[in-house]
């Protein structure tokens, strides 16, 4: 039996995307995926940074591409973050945002998200350490990461180190703390040229790390953001704030000093109808910010959003195309060979509704069903892709007590 095979059965027997699948299912929607190929090539090859925002409605693949995506960043030597925006990640605090995006944050190679073991093999006297130190004193807003950095470098108590190993992750250090740390190993006093604040500085950090992975001789960075319609859900001016940060992030080459950077947002397809009509987010706008230079991002970003592709539902082709990889990864899953036509697979999933991952879902039941009793009886799926319990199954709480 092939064990990985396994492991993409089983994530698509739960419906739950992931870099496993998005490897393997990646040939859908080419013109789309061609486009985003050319933008991570253009990052790669000229160092240009860009970004884009896709929409599509629930379980048409939005958080497969965005698997799709981090597969082919790394195949490209890319450094990958993807982060599902929440509640605890909300988009107009970017220095909580950021914490959550360095802690999903993928080095080409590495199973496991961090950095803190490629910096640990920078030396102080190094090509890259004098350049991040001239890079954090000359090109940000504050110069508190060059005292980050340069005390990190020459560190040696344990506590401290970790402590600005922390800083760097966005458990940001107090600047009084900072202070005591490098009189301590420099016996210098640290004059901050503009005091950090973490409110208002936070993308220093984004464009340190930009610069750092491109140091560290990646070919760039891809950040994703899924779950982008939950900014729906925030007030009115934390919404607009939300709006300015986007904007860092899809024009970096005006709004932020992110290099070799490409970033994607995912939202849902009614996210403009939901949101930005109905909650009248051009009017806003022009309400909250009278000067027209501070309305701009935010403008680009709400016209960006309404001109955003939409993942279309797949044709009976490309699902056909699909459903052939399931087969076949089943058969390669379980040992046996479906003798089966794929046809036959895509009609048993006809009623499953129209959620792609609903009729995957119910083609792996279906196959789960050939496979254990050699026929197929009804796919116990409903449309929105649960299991359906029946409850005349269950036995009631008093027939219990009774049996009891």
């Amino acid at each position: 039996m092939d064990f990985e095979a396994q492991k993409v059965i089983e994530a698509l027997r739960s419906g739950v995307s992931s870099r496993a699948v998005g490897h393997y299912f990646s040939s859908a929607r080419p013109e789309l995926m061609e486009q985003v190929s050319r933008k991570l090539d253009r990052v790669r090859d000229t160092g240009e940074s860009s970004g884009m925002v896709v929409s599509g409605k629930y379980g048409e693949g939005k958080t497969h591409l965005l698997n799709t995506v981090f597969n082919l960043a790394h195949s490209n030597n890319m450094v990958v973050s993807l982060v599902s925006l929440s509640k605890e990640t909300p988009f107009d605090k970017l220095y909580l945002a950021y914490q959550k995006l360095v802690s999903n944050t993928y080095l080409p190679q590495r199973l496991q998200p961090g950095f803190q073991h490629v910096l640990q093999d920078i030396s102080p006297n190094s090509p890259i350490a004098q350049d991040i130190l001239s890079f954090t004193s000359k090109h940000l807003e504050t110069d508190k990461l060059f005292y980050v950095f340069r005390s990190y470098l020459s560190v040696d108590d344990p506590d401290d180190k970790y402590l600005l190993m922390a800083d760097l992750e966005g458990d940001f250090i107090t600047n009084s703390r900072l202070r005591q740390i490098y009189k301590r190993i420099f016996a210098q006093t640290v004059r901050f040229s503009v005091p950090f604040s973490k409110t208002r500085h936070s993308m220093d950090y984004l464009a340190t790390l930009s610069h750092l992975f491109k140091l560290l001789g990646y070919n760039g960075w891809v950040i994703l953001f899924d779950e982008t319609e939950l900014l729906g859900r925030l007030g009115k001016k934390a919404r607009l704030t939300a709006y300015k940060n986007m904007a860092s992030f899809l024009f970096p080459e005006q709004y932020s000093r992110l290099e070799s950077t490409f970033t994607m947002f995912a939202l849902g397809a009614s996210y403009v109808e939901d949101v930005v009509e109905s909650k009248h987010d051009f009017e806003n706008m022009a309400t909250v910010y009278v000067d027209r230079a501070e309305r701009e991002p935010i403008e680009k970003v709400l016209n960006h959003i309404v001109a955003a592709p939409q993942l279309q539902p797949l044709n009976q082709d490309e699902i056909l195309g699909v459903l052939e990889q399931v087969q076949d990864f089943h058969g390669r899953a379980y040992g046996w060979t479906p003798q089966l036509d794929v046809r036959e697979v895509l009609k048993a999933t006809e009623t499953r509704g129209y959620l792609l991952r609903t009729r995957i879902r119910a083609a792996v039941e279906f196959l789960d069903q050939l496979y254990q009793y050699g026929q197929a009886g009804n796919i116990q799926i409903n449309d929105l892709g649960e299991p359906r319990y029946l409850e005349d199954d269950l036995p009631s709480l008093d027939e219990c007590v009774q049996e009891e």
